[in-house]
């Protein structure tokens, strides 16, 4: 039995076991007067809130016929019913590109719940298409006071890409050279130039969703950007700055993918403070894109109770992972393990009340996933070693309509002091079963509705046998696509959900890969720590 594999069952005794203890946490970490996070069904005959925004990202209303007869024989009925779809992401988008404005893979993973990878079809034998650019990106940074060279792309790193009016596909990442590039996707050649920033861009930036040419982004310089796409060379509009003279704690960088839902953007930052702004984005008179953010909401994402509970060895709260935003709630975390939700449907004016608030006792940097139940999906580390984390687990189920006993299961990625467990990825969804990579290195497929672990292939990295594993597997065409930390890119065939079978293992560099893959039209892009940007495609 390798050693992530521990009976499934514990998780249903800890289940039980936390039942008592759970109303406790919750008081100790909530908010007084929570309630549950506001939901509207997708099939809701209630009336549903009106958006915000001018542009609503989100999927068409759906209809539904009705047919009714009567004994007359002179007339039948037909009623067509509209079902409107929850203005702040309805679950009948899971799984489904951001919006039908822009055409792309526009923010981490996708769309606002982490569930959208690209498209198709994947490579049969794959080889490289092309390498950018022509020298390695790199750059010196100092990180809590150690100064090193970065080269390439990291965690989260994923590229973000979009099918331009004028008809070129672009894509556009950070990279540790401390630039935002923009990159011809057939060429691999540079589309526009590139934006030098104060220090490196570790995280993934974003696509306007709704036809707005602008890109968002952050980087470790401690600014929040928004650039002007509209202008030929990218425009500077906006900053906000991570100050941690001002407000704040442990860091100033900001990781995560800005979140844009109706002209709002929900963004954290290492200084563990979560943020929201209203955009107000909209077109000058000569017709050139603007924007005039206003700062709705603040919070910090620690209490004095986490601190204590987390102790003074490792006391970070930073907000690393990307939000998830799903029918009326946003969810983050942070690097001491809490889990908000804040209900957002009165966010216009101001208002942002906590309606789920949950410990899992260790740093939550990976981005959370939600489910077309609304089904929270949370992955751990392990490295404070503090025994609520042993016994929740690592990759933990989350029922946010239940905040006062939200925990459903846990699978477990233990491992002694000093190695390090538990998962820097955000897992992905598939047909009923979870996949998650841990960072003991192992690739494991869950049970989603059980929590039991169906499945494990050791991939031979990890925290015994080498550097961190950081990179977050994707599924395109019932293929799961991942990036080991070694340099390989391998391909599962899920033909089979609970029995995945390698199909290919393709060896791209000798250096690391840290960042998150990006597939668009059966070519896969992903960046290295060698310094460059690879397109592997159909040979």
């Amino acid at each position: 039995m390798p050693p992530d594999r521990q009976p499934w069952i514990i998780g249903a005794i800890t289940a039980a076991a936390l039942v008592a203890g759970s109303v406790l946490l919750f008081t100790l970490f909530g908010s007084d007067g929570a309630e549950s996070p506001a939901t509207t069904l997708a099939a809701s005959t209630s009336t549903a809130p009106t958006s915000p925004g001018a542009t609503s990202t989100t999927a068409p209303a759906t209809t539904a016929t009705e047919g009714t007869s009567s004994t007359s024989s002179t007339s039948t009925t037909t009623t067509t019913t509209t079902v409107p779809l929850h203005p702040w992401v309805d679950r009948l988008t899971i799984g489904r590109p951001w919006g039908d404005t822009v055409t792309g893979l526009l923010t981490f993973r996708g769309n606002p719940t982490h569930s959208y990878f690209g498209t198709g079809p994947i490579p049969e034998t794959p080889e490289r298409l092309w390498r950018y650019p022509d020298s390695p990106m790199c750059s010196s940074s100092t990180d809590l006071g150690t100064t090193s060279t970065w080269c390439g792309n990291g965690w989260t790193g994923q590229p973000v890409i979009w099918e331009r009016p004028d008809g070129v596909t672009e894509m556009i990442f950070g990279a540790y050279d401390r630039r935002l590039h923009f990159v011809d996707t057939a060429t691999g050649q540079a589309t526009r130039a590139s934006v030098l920033t104060g220090d490196i861009i570790k995280g993934t930036p974003t696509i306007d969703p709704d036809g707005y040419p602008l890109v968002y982004f952050g980087s470790r310089d401690n600014f929040l950007r928004i650039l002007a796409l509209d202008q030929g060379d990218p425009v500077e509009l906006w900053r906000a700055e991570a100050n941690l003279a001002v407000e704040g704690r442990w860091n100033d960088d900001w990781d995560a993918s800005p979140r844009i839902v109706n002209d709002i953007m929900f963004e954290g930052a290492e200084n563990g403070f979560f943020y929201i702004w209203k955009l107000n984005r909209g077109y000058d008179g000569d017709g050139n894109v603007t924007v005039d953010p206003e700062l709705l909401f603040k919070m910090p994402s620690y209490t004095d109770q986490l601190l204590q509970d987390i102790g003074p060895s490792y006391p970070a709260v930073s907000v690393e992972g990307s939000a998830v935003v799903f029918e009326g709630t946003v969810f983050f975390a942070n690097s001491g393990g809490r889990i908000v939700g804040l209900d957002i449907t009165d966010i216009e004016n101001g208002n942002a009340p906590i309606v789920f608030d949950f410990w899992v006792a260790d740093d939550v940097d990976a981005a959370m996933v939600v489910d077309d139940e609304g089904m929270l999906y949370v992955s751990a580390q392990y490295e404070r070693y503090i025994r609520r984390a042993a016994e929740l687990g690592q990759l933990i189920k989350l029922d946010p309509s239940k905040p006062d006993d939200p925990y459903v299961w846990g699978m477990y990625s233990l491992t002694s002091a000093p190695a390090k467990g538990g998962m820097w990825t955000t897992p992905v969804i598939g047909d009923g079963v979870i996949y998650t990579v841990t960072n003991k290195g192992y690739l494991v497929a869950v049970d989603q509705e059980t929590g039991e672990e169906l499945w494990v292939d050791p991939i031979g990295v990890g925290a015994y046998r080498g550097p961190h594993h950081m990179s977050s597997p994707l599924i395109v065409d019932g293929h799961l696509i991942l990036a080991l930390v070694t340099g390989e890119i391998r391909n599962y065939d899920l033909a089979d959900p609970a029995e995945p079978v390698l199909v290919w293992e393709y060896e791209m560099t000798n250096g690391r890969i840290e960042a998150t893959p990006a597939v668009w039209n059966g070519t896969i892009y992903v960046g290295s720590w060698d310094g460059y940007m690879y397109a592997i495609g159909e040979g």
